[in-house]
């Protein structure tokens, strides 16, 4: 899907996440009224030309409201049952309130395993882009009733943020029952200033968004923090705001909206390191010391076997793995062009001795520029 700059009249594509505390509003049960107006929002916005994405929550929450709150074991198999049970009511639900203005829903389940090949990843991009282009607004969930600790996202947010990267959205609305992102947590200090825009995301500010703060849900600020940095690389605008708040979706694209504004990258990625960044989970680690970090981040520069200190975990070439610092720090992530067997025995090599040390080679680089994305600013 072809992106298009300039003002809000012109036509972009709008992923809204809504989370369960915004479904709720609070409570034990979906709160409809409220959903309809939400509804209504995406609505108007379609009728202006807009293409819409729901990422939804809830399922769980629907489940439980349609069973009558059962009392269950605190497990994977119990949360699955519910979710198996309130997905269809979630999804009935959306389907009935968006009629009112006429329009159609496509439900899209999705697991980090739709997301880690290559090819199933282009397929959930053709997916979502086809209903879309067919003036269907996609409803997007992870697939809650099979996923396991394996295979799931973890949660919404980013969730949210891979399905943005899918559709090649403008804007990410990530709704919660917070107005936004604060200097300080605005329920315990009474100080705490709205952050009304961020350029860089950085330590100070993880620290700041802190862990969840609702029961409801899964996804706290800390999370919307991961989902907004991972969207602002792939060159798309962030809104945290609330999901309460009059005319919040209908806001976004205008040039003031409500809540934290996160502006993207200027330089968005490509294709191939969209998905690099978005899909597969890292199979290893590679530690690298302070020139390599230097030439990495100041440079541009691709990583070689020189500046390897330690590799971890068991990954095969083709593989995303994990570069950090002698820290931790995340540095960057990206294919890795050998083995972790065949890492292990070049740390600190000269590419020149690869081949004698491996008996053939794959190339100077153990990590190409073009195969990794930094993820340090």
């Amino acid at each position: 899907m072809t992106k298009q700059s300039g003002n809000a009249s012109q036509s972009k594509t709008v992923v809204v996440k809504l989370g369960t505390s915004v479904l709720t509003g609070g409570t034990l049960a979906l709160d409809r009224a409220h959903m309809v107006e939400l509804v209504r929002q995406c609505a108007e916005l379609k009728k202006q030309g807009h293409s819409v994405v729901m990422v939804s929550s809830g399922a769980i929450a629907a489940g439980r409201e349609h069973l009558g709150y059962p009392a269950l074991p605190n497990s994977m198999a119990s949360k699955q049952l519910l979710a198996a049970v309130g997905q269809s009511q979630l999804i009935q639900t959306w389907e009935s309130l968006f009629a009112i203005y006429g329009l159609k829903i496509g439900q899209m389940l999705l697991t980090r395993a739709d997301l880690e090949d290559r090819e199933r990843f282009l397929n959930a991009r053709d997916t979502i882009n086809a209903l879309v282009e067919h003036d269907i607004i996609p409803v997007v969930n992870e697939n809650d009733a099979v996923a396991t600790s394996e295979i799931k996202v973890g949660d919404n947010d980013n969730l949210s943020a891979l399905v943005g990267i899918l559709c090649g959205a403008d804007k990410l609305l990530l709704l919660t029952d917070q107005k936004g992102l604060f200097t300080a947590d605005p329920r315990k200090d009474p100080n705490a200033e709205l952050i009304k825009e961020v350029k860089t995301i950085d330590d100070t500010l993880r620290k700041i968004a802190g862990g969840s703060g609702t029961t409801l849900g899964t996804g706290g600020m800390a999370t919307k923090l991961q989902a907004a940095d991972i969207a602002r690389r792939a060159g798309i605008e962030v809104i945290i705001a609330a999901g309460s708040a009059p005319n919040v979706v209908f806001d976004s694209l205008g040039d003031q909206p409500q809540g934290t504004r996160f502006l993207p990258c200027e330089e968005a990625l490509e294709n191939r390191k969209r998905w690099i960044l978005a899909g597969p989970a890292a199979s290893g680690d590679i530690v690298i010391d302070d020139g390599a970090v230097n030439a990495v981040i100041g440079k541009g520069s691709s990583l070689l076997a020189k500046g390897l200190t330690k590799v971890s975990g068991h990954f095969a070439r083709g593989d995303v793995v994990r570069v950090t610092d002698s820290k931790g720090t995340l540095i960057a992530r990206g294919i890795a062009s050998y083995s972790s067997q065949d890492m292990a025995k070049i740390v600190g090599k000269h590419s020149k001795d690869i081949i004698g040390i491996l008996g053939y080679d794959y190339g100077n680089e153990v990590l190409h520029r073009d195969d990794m994305v930094v993820i340090q600013e």
